[in-house]
């Protein structure tokens, strides 16, 4: 009876405290999270030492960090004798050893009677975490301003066992991810066009500034590049969970472009020019065109309509027909 009471005064006192404390704490490592190491880092904590989290550079993906406590199974015997706190705005910068700290305090909880206990803190308002059977959410925002924070595990009880004093935890921090990734365009120009203007849409978005990346739901997305001076594009592109898409898309010169496609003994005319069979696609100006086909006394002829910024593949198919009569 005489701990459950003690616990209940430390929770109401901490609970109440939002201004900056004093506290000496003995850091026992480092833990960088960072979008590039999804799995995190871990550590060792014993009853008295404390964790220093800090972000890695670019958090752009980041909702929250979660942090994970996995207990001995010795600890079961000794519940309401440990608690966790973090602390944010950490002054001076700590290091691994002792250290004279001020920060402002985010959280206090008695570690439970449970092997693992799940604590997430999020780091943007609009983070979509849910406290649940399985893990708790803090009611603090922590930006990315805010960090590095620090995690400690201190008694709230006196006379501690030899036991629990050698007690190890293992302490594992890792980034929790919003449901986005990002694209980064790049854009290719024919050396005669380059600079040209066109117009980029994703998902029938209108993209302003090209040369920034943009954040995107992970999934399918499609974008559209419509221009007077270039070929309109259009493609679909994957993005995946905070990851960058590098897009490159090659504009190319809108001049309509005819490819022919014969049986070597034809002749091939546009507009009743001979056409060289090693010249490749033709390009022409949009209108109308006519293209002949002549395999020695026979010819075909077609006219054809021709729009700007279009490839248009032209073939003389030769077939043969069987016909079963009676």
């Amino acid at each position: 009876m005489r701990r459950i009471v003690i616990w209940a005064v430390c929770v109401s006192i901490f609970a109440s405290q939002a201004e900056a404390e004093s506290l000496r704490a003995l850091v026992a490592g480092e833990m960088l999270i960072s979008a590039e190491s999804p799995e995190g880092s871990s550590i060792h904590l014993a009853h008295n030492t404390s964790a220093v989290i800090l972000l890695g550079a670019d958090t752009r993906f980041f909702r929250g960090v979660e942090i994970e406590l996995t207990a001995p199974q010795e600890w079961l015997l000794y519940q309401g004798s440990l608690a966790m706190l973090v602390y944010s705005e950490l002054s001076p910068a700590p290091s691994v050893g002792v250290n004279d700290l001020e920060g402002r305090r985010i959280a206090f909880d008695p570690l439970p009677s449970r092997i693992k206990t799940i604590y997430q803190i999020p780091v943007r308002a609009s983070h979509g975490l849910r406290t649940g059977p399985y893990a708790t959410v803090s009611p603090a925002i922590v930006p990315p301003a805010s960090f590095p924070i620090l995690f400690r595990l201190m008694p709230i009880i006196k006379g501690l066992s030899e036991e629990l004093e050698s007690m190890r935890f293992h302490f594992t921090a890792k980034p929790i991810f919003g449901d986005e990734g990002a694209v980064r365009l790049n854009f290719r120009y024919p050396q005669q066009l380059a600079g040209r203007p066109f117009t980029v849409l994703i998902d029938d978005v209108l993209i302003e500034n090209t040369g920034e990346e943009r954040l995107l739901k992970e999934g399918e997305h499609h974008l559209v590049v419509l221009s007077d001076e270039y070929r309109n594009e259009s493609r679909r592109f994957m993005i995946e969970r905070a990851k960058i898409h590098d897009l490159t898309v090659n504009l190319q010169d809108p001049t309509p472009l005819i490819i022919f496609e014969a049986p070597e003994n034809a002749q091939i005319y546009l507009n009743n020019r001979l056409i060289s069979r090693t010249s490749g696609p033709i390009p022409v100006e949009p209108g109308t065109h006519e293209a002949k086909f002549q395999v020695g006394d026979y010819s075909l002829t077609r006219t054809i309509s021709i729009e700007k910024g279009k490839t248009y593949r032209i073939a003389l198919a030769v077939d043969i027909d069987v016909e079963e009569t009676n």
